[in-house]
């Protein structure tokens, strides 16, 4: 079955930077796009990146864009999330994604707090 384990999260100070992973298994992890979400108490779930199946195509959020980096490494199975210059308001859990028709699988999240 499809599994996502996310980690990497915790708590930075404004400024900082995390490295957050998504570890993926139970697919043709190459075969397949991968997304990262957040989201907070209150508010609908965000697409924050988003990166093709081989690599060489990533869209991003409007609020992350030049701050963030989305990569992957199809050997390891592995999706990332780099996140440079973060801000307070990027607090949120954060969930790797995958679409496979019909439905998306999601990973448990991995809480991201930046405060100082």
């Amino acid at each position: 079955q499809v599994q996502l384990v996310e980690s990497g999260g915790g708590l930075v100070q404004p400024g900082g930077s995390l490295r957050l992973s998504c570890a993926a298994s139970g697919f043709t992890f190459s075969s397949y796009a991968m997304s990262w979400y957040r989201q907070t108490p209150g508010k609908e779930r965000e697409l924050v990146a988003h990166i093709s199946s081989a690599g060489d195509s990533t869209t991003y959020a409007y609020s992350v864009k030049g701050r963030f980096t989305i990569s992957r490494d199809n050997a390891k199975k592995t999706v990332y999330l780099q996140m440079n210059s973060l801000k307070p308001e990027d607090t949120a859990v954060y969930s790797c994604a995958v679409r496979r028709v019909p439905r998306s699988y999601w990973g448990q999240g991995t809480q991201v707090t930046v405060s100082s």
